[in-house]
């Protein structure tokens, strides 16, 4: 019997967004959607920029991802 393929994590897929070198950012960062007038503009920037993952998480998501 053939061994079953994995099936892709569309949760993952929507939240993560692999490079063109196989780094792995995250698509969307929390605390930029409202109530934006009360945060610093240096908050507001940072938050701007999407984050890599730490080498441990890039594993597991790439196995979810089915990479």
């Amino acid at each position: 019997m053939p061994k079953q393929k994995l099936k892709t994590k569309k949760n993952v897929i929507k939240r993560f967004k692999v490079t063109g070198t196989g780094k792995i950012k995250i698509k969307r960062l929390s605390g930029r959607g409202h109530l934006l007038a009360h945060k610093s503009s240096k908050r507001k920037r940072q938050l701007k920029r999407q984050p890599l993952i730490q080498k441990s998480g890039v594993q597991l998501i790439k196995k979810q991802i089915g990479i």
